[in-house]
């Protein structure tokens, strides 16, 4: 059984195919229908308007209709492109096991537990026939897919066939059917439509299904007795062919293959049985272990089958459909139908060689499953599943065409078999991890042992050369040396497609393709949603693949898309230009006519090719969204922007290329505001203030503009916004603008009419105006401070030197196919190379841009007398070929200078970032969310709340500030590690970090001193200081790698036997548990000197509350320390007084015997071969139940996170 889809759900008890898409419907036992694709494997849509099961469904083979029936006695018709029930029938008056739509007819067919088979007319949603007769349940029904019959089958044990030929010819002719029953007979007694034709008695219990062959007279049924029955009728009876026995429960369904002469079956046995219809034998059994079947279904069309259980459904094939084929020179070699095959590309002439007969091979799947050919001695390699795995060896005759003579082949067991010289072959023998190497008389001349353990195939690598495929990894063996050269890793390989070179290979995987080349260096990863089915590579190195449904191309970069859409899936066998040779699953040779030229373009592109290109842009019909989009991605807007017709995508081209004139006719065309907003931004950008306020007057932006003519010095424009102010009645925008023009006049005048009296009369007093402030004086009735006169600045905008029409624009150089377009179209004419304005008319722009054409003209004169003097050379233009010529428009256009805006530089602390993968760097460049998902991946760190002062710090430390002039802004610089005069200023070095390894040792000391001193609660802070900084050290060498690793050990190991022992001090009251703490606390792993007193105190501790055993314990562990005289002398008294009186009065959770590790979690001791979880940052052990907490020791990390591990230095990562 090859799966190829599995669901998981309630009881499925309804399956159907649809005839022409990818989908399936299941009906479950909780109410739902379930319309799956199982191509993709995705859930499309669910129907739940049942009550009840729904133990029946059926795709319409044309409309886009379903029928479902359930236990809630209706018969639903859905559409499931409205994604509704469109009516419900009504009229079975118990339980509904079966429903099915016909052929052709607009009927349906159901079967139901009131003993009755119904047949519906959709169309009209009325009853057309009632079948009675069966005497119990009615437990399946369907029609024949081309005659008038309808079989059913019942727990009555009988198997009935019904004549539905009077309905047929009532639905064609209504007319001529003048007798009719009343519909009430119609429904006790059913109609004369329908009439029994056959009854087949013959199990000995209730029959659960029955089925008709799609083309023979034969009728399967399976029943409760265990048993399967194979009918056969004609026109006047029907009789028992034969029994198929096996099962040892109930069937629930069994059906003829849609494809092959092989009858399959469920059970309540928890089986599928599949049987040979010819020999009536068992050929092959699929068992589940906890999950009974209760429904089969066959894709009318495809070699697929469905079967539905206890918890789900599953879609499966019996065999494998690829034929098994290779390729050499202008010659392809496959199987079909037991015989090897040739099929000549330049030709298309196929010839049947020679037969391949394998005596006694029973069973499905035993097909070839791969084929390699041998041209040097003309021998074919077969491999197949048979025994468990073997190959056949054939050597091809030379006069063999045209006969089909059948050769006895040399045999032998092997899972794979590849040739490796002109007369070798190497076979894999799993069951002894060797490979064994073989002559063509088929004998053994040399063994080697497999290069892992695990390898389970192997593949052609060139002579003398092996690919292993092992897990998720193949490597590259020399089978000559016995020697790995290298691996790669990958998903798990099932094909391997060589260049015609040998330089690349093609890793073909059920979802993805690796392409390498020959020495297996990885060049890019291809993902797929839908299975890989084959793949071939064209002569310009482009590989060409097939999909279930996709013919795809895939170029060396890892740039892929569609090539065609495949109605079934290929096989590809050849590519040559824009043809591709492929077999079909019924091993016939195809011919697929393509057009190459959108991957050929890319291809130039990415091998920056470009008088391809430009020849390709003139002669081809590229159009799409998918070009542009991959010439916009790829860096070539100017491309794009030739292919694009619509307006808005021509607008946003044209901005992304810095092309202002297209740009300006897009935004005329669109006139959005957006648009012309974006265009000003970028015109701004470019120094062209002359289309800034272009576009500012189109968006009526007053605000901007009036800000543009002040730092333009346009004082005449600005005095007319003054004015479209006032006439606006816009109070702010006119006093802005009176600022702006520094009228002092205005100003007083707008504060006065807007009745600001106060300060209209401060204004006018300030500033000299006398007579206007007296004015204004008796109006405001009273005094009003003035400012002092003293401590006054005149505020007043600077006058303009000088104004001219436009800034200076950017002069960078011209893209490389300017010059070849004007205004989207291809200029056939190039040999003026000297034109200004390569991208099309000058732009006008009324009231608002002044040409001045001085400069041109004098230059296009100078030019003319240029020409003139120049004719005295007698020089004459050169015929040169077209490449030469598109090669010097290339080396020229990047000579001139025009258009495209310079692109930003990269901020210093974005190239930090770019190069590390320290997390510390990229807190010191200020990318705190990148460090927090570095130290996420690394260490498992999930609570930063710790680490944020330490990546502020970081971050200020890295940063310096350098006073500018008094009108500019302060210039920030970056500070960068190992600097040195004699670097050049583009060579950047990593940030300057203000933690360093000798600063925690110090502070390492430190702690050591307090916790001497007794400090606890302070030395518990300086270690916890030294783990939240340690994640974000970096340092230089290996050996400072090893010393951070142990500081990180030591630290955890105090931070863990400080919290015990201040844990000890709070639980005063409960004397068992402060033993134990003592006792865990001289378990840490701490310097000599820690230790010592850690046994001190337990032994105090201990032989005060009594536990002389554990006193006595602590005591010889002191003595072992070689203790000061005077702690030796007072350890031997304890000993002594404990060996006297040797019990405990408290009963610990503590043997010093067994060895453990604190839970720093718990504070309970883990013992040795107990489980654990540990903190992926400090490697603290705790106890299961603490998996997924906050580690409590280092306060960082999530307990038992996945993390590559800690990572402080560039010398860590390859």
């Amino acid at each position: 059984m090859l799966t190829k889809f599995e669901t998981k759900s309630n009881r499925v008890k309804g399956l159907s195919f649809h005839p022409k898409r990818p989908w399936i419907l299941t009906s479950l036992h909780s109410g739902v229908i379930q319309l799956w694709d199982y191509r993709m494997g995705t859930l499309i849509d669910r129907f739940g308007e049942h009550d009840g099961p729904v133990r029946g469904v059926h795709f319409h083979i044309s409309q886009p209709l379903f029928v479902s029936g359930g236990d809630d006695y209706k018969i639903k018709v859905w559409n499931y492109k409205l994604r509704r029930c469109l009516f419900t029938l009504l009229g079975h008056l118990d339980y509904i096991r079966t429903v099915q739509f016909h052929q052709e007819y607009p009927w349906i067919v159901s079967a139901s537990d009131d003993q009755t088979i119904r047949i519906w007319n959709w169309q009209s949603r009325t009853c057309v026939s009632v079948l009675t007769g069966h005497n119990h349940y009615v437990m399946c029904a369907s029609f024949h897919v081309k005659e008038d019959l309808v079989v059913s089958a019942s727990l009555d044990q009988t198997v009935r066939v019904w004549d539905i030929g009077a309905l047929r010819k009532k639905t064609v002719a209504p007319a001529e059917d003048i007798l009719r029953l009343t519909q009430m007979n119609t429904d006790l007694f059913g109609g004369g439509d329908a009439v029994v034709k056959y009854v087949l008695e013959g199990h000995d219990r209730g029959v659960n299904w029955a089925s008709f062959h799609p083309t023979l007279p034969l009728i399967v049924s399976g029943a409760d007795d265990r048993q399967v029955k194979l009918w056969r009728m004609n026109d006047t009876k029907a009789w028992e062919v034969d029994t198929l026995r096996g099962h040892v429960n109930n069937i629930s369904c069994v059906m003829f293959h849609a494809r092959q002469d092989i009858i399959v079956s469920n059970s309540e046995d928890k089986s599928i049985r599949v049987w040979d219809m010819s020999k009536r034998t068992g050929v092959q059994t699929f068992r589940r272990e906890h999950d009974r079947f209760w429904i089969l279904a066959t894709h009318p069309e495809m070699n697929l089958l469905a079967a539905g259980h206890d918890s789900g459904m599953i879609v499966f094939k019996l065999e494998r459909e690829r034929p098994a084929y290779a390729v050499f020179g202008g010659t392809l070699y496959y199987v079909k139908e037991r015989f090897l095959r040739s099929y000549e590309f330049a030709s298309a002439k196929d010839n049947q060689l020679i037969s391949i007969r394998r005596p006694g091979s029973t069973g499905m799947n035993l097909g070839a499953r791969s084929l390699a050919y041998n041209p040097a001695e003309n021998a074919i390699l077969i491999c197949s599943d048979v025994d468990g795995g073997s190959y056949e060896l054939y050597i091809i005759p030379k006069d063999t065409l045209g006969k089909s003579d059948t050769q006895e082949a040399k045999r032998g067991l092997g899972s794979s078999a590849v040739f490796v010289a002109r007369n070798r072959f190497a076979v894999l023998d799993k069951t002894h991890n060797q490979i064994l190497f073989k002559n063509l008389r088929n004998e053994v001349t040399k063994k080697c042992t497999a290069p892992a353990g695990t390898t389970d195939a192997i593949f052609y690598a060139g002579t003398g050369m092996l690919l292993c495929r092992s897990e998720d990894k193949v490597i590259l063996f020399d089978a000559t040396q016995k020697t790995v050269l290298t691996d790669i890793n990958t998903p798990f390989v099932k094909y391997v497609v060589w260049s015609n070179d040998m330089e690349l290979i093609a890793l073909l995987s059920k979802h993805t393709i690796v392409i390498a080349s020959k020495k297996l260096v990885h060049k890019c990863t291809v993902h797929e949603t839908i299975r890989v089915k084959s793949a071939a590579w064209d002569d310009s190195g482009i590989l060409i693949y097939t999909t279930l449904n996709h013919l795809k191309y895939c170029l060396p970069n890892g740039d892929n898309g569609i090539i065609k859409t495949l109605d079934a899936p290929v096989y590809i066998s050849k590519v040559s230009g824009s043809t591709v040779y492929c077999l079909d699953r019924d091993g016939k040779n195809r011919v697929i006519r393509i057009d190459a030229t959108e991957y050929m373009f890319k291809l130039a592109l990415i091998e920056k090719k470009y008088d391809q290109v430009l020849q390709m842009i003139r002669s081809s019909q590229l159009y799409g969204q998918s070009i542009i989009a991959y010439l916009q991605q790829k860096g070539f807007p100017e491309v794009a922007l030739h292919f694009v017709k619509d307006e808005k995508t021509r607008f946003n081209l044209a901005i992304e290329c810095g092309n202002i004139e297209v740009a300006v006719a897009s935004a005329k065309e669109i006139d959005e505001k957006d648009y012309w907003y974006k265009l000003g931004v970028e015109a701004l950008r470019q120094g062209n203030h002359e289309i800034v306020e272009y576009s500012y007057q189109k968006t009526k932006n007053f605000e901007r503009l009036s800000f543009l003519y002040l730092i333009t010095g346009n004082l005449e424009k600005l005095s007319k916004m003054l004015k479209i102010a006032e006439m606006r009645n816009d109070v702010m925008g006119r006093f802005h603008n009176a600022v702006y023009l520094g009228d002092i006049q205005e100003r007083v005048r707008i504060l006065e009419e807007s009745g600001h009296l106060p300060l209209a009369y401060v204004s006018a007093a300030v500033h000299g105006l006398e007579d206007v402030a007296e004015k204004l004086a008796g109006e405001v009735g009273g005094n009003v401070p003035l400012p002092s006169k003293e401590k006054s600045k005149l505020l007043l905008p600077p006058s303009p030197i000088l104004r001219d029409h436009n800034w200076p624009l950017l002069l960078v150089s011209k893209g490389l196919f300017e010059g070849v377009f004007v205004n989207g179209d291809i200029v056939a004419d190039q040999e003026d190379e000297g034109a200004v304005g390569s991208w099309g008319e000058e732009l006008v722009i009324p009231e608002v841009v002044e040409v001045q054409d001085g400069d041109a003209d004098l230059e296009q004169d100078q030019e003319k007398e240029d020409r003139e003097e120049g004719g005295g050379w007698d020089m004459e233009d050169l015929e040169l070929p077209p490449e030469v010529v598109a090669s010097e428009l290339t080396g020229e256009s990047s000579q001139s200078s025009l258009f495209i805006g310079v692109s930003p530089g990269v901020p210093v602390s974005q190239l930090w970032t770019q190069k590390s993968s320290l997390a510390g760097e990229h807190a010191a460049a200020g990318a705190f969310d990148t460090a927090m998902r570095l130290l996420t991946r690394q260490s498992g760190i999930k609570n930063f709340e710790p680490l944020k002062p330490l990546f502020l710090d970081l971050y200020l430390a890295s940063q310096t500030s350098l006073p500018a002039l008094a009108s500019l802004p302060v210039v920030t610089l970056a500070l960068e590690r190992g600097r040195t005069e004699k670097a050049s200023f583009s060579a950047r070095s990593p940030p300057a970090l203000l933690y360093k390894l000798s600063s925690l040792e110090e502070k390492l000391r430190l702690a050591y001193r307090t916790t001497t001193e007794g400090k606890f609660t302070e030395a518990l802070r300086v270690f916890l200081v030294i783990l939240h900084t340690i994640p974000l050290l970096v340092v230089d060498s290996r050996r400072e790698v090893d010393d951070v690793k142990e500081l990180l050990a030591i630290a955890k190991e105090y931070v863990l036997a400080l919290k015990i022992e201040l844990k000890r001090k709070e639980v005063k009251d409960d004397p068992a548990r402060q033993l134990e703490l003592a006792a865990y606390f001289t378990h840490c792993n701490l310097q000599p000197t820690h230790l010592r007193l850690t046994l001190q105190s337990a032994m105090a501790i201990s032989f005060k509350l009594n536990n002389f055993n554990t006193a006595a314990n602590f005591s010889r562990r002191l003595l072992e320390f070689n203790p000061p005289p005077q702690v030796a002398t007072k350890a031997r008294q304890v000993l002594q007084a404990c060996e006297r009186n040797p019990h405990d009065e408290h009963h610990l959770n503590y043997d010093p015997r067994n060895p453990f590790v604190v839970c720093g979690a718990t504070y309970t001791p883990i013992y040795k071969g107990s489980k654990d979880v540990a903190c992926p940052y400090c490697t603290a052990k705790f106890v299961p139940e603490s998996a997924g907490e906050l580690c409590p020791v280092c306060d960082l990390a999530t307990v038992g996170a996945d993390a590559s591990g800690l990572l402080c230095s560039n010398t860590q990562i390859r």
